[in-house]
């Protein structure tokens, strides 16, 4: 079932990735890879979060918060459907392909809600 705010936050997805592409001087691919290669300099800025959510460097002290860790973890998710966008015609439904499989293989059930 999609809602309202699934195709919101699927147009808003396709806005950002069309203003990376019309601001972007690189060939497809490359700008393809570079895509990928920005989910992990997301998900250091999540690792980098954590350790200052719970302090961890004796010289930082506690430096972020939980809701950093959050944020952070929201510029994953939104550079992911990027870059899943920039591979694929259908992010979508390749979205939902892939956790239906998920939910088939982890919960032994056909719908990821469980129905």
């Amino acid at each position: 079932m999609t809602t309202d705010d699934d195709n919101d936050l699927w147009a808003t997805v396709d806005r950002l990735r069309a203003w990376l592409d019309d601001n972007n001087a690189r060939p497809p691919q490359e700008a393809l890879l570079l895509r990928m290669l920005k989910l992990s300099e997301e998900v250091g800025e999540v690792s980098q979060a954590v350790i200052g959510a719970v302090g961890q460097n004796p010289r930082k002290g506690v430096s972020h918060s939980w809701e950093d860790v959050e944020s952070e973890l929201c510029d994953v998710v939104v550079t992911a459907l990027v870059a899943l966008g920039t591979l694929t015609p259908d992010p979508r439904g390749a979205l939902r392909a892939h956790v239906a499989a998920v939910a088939e293989r982890s919960l032994g059930r056909s719908s990821p809600c469980g129905d």
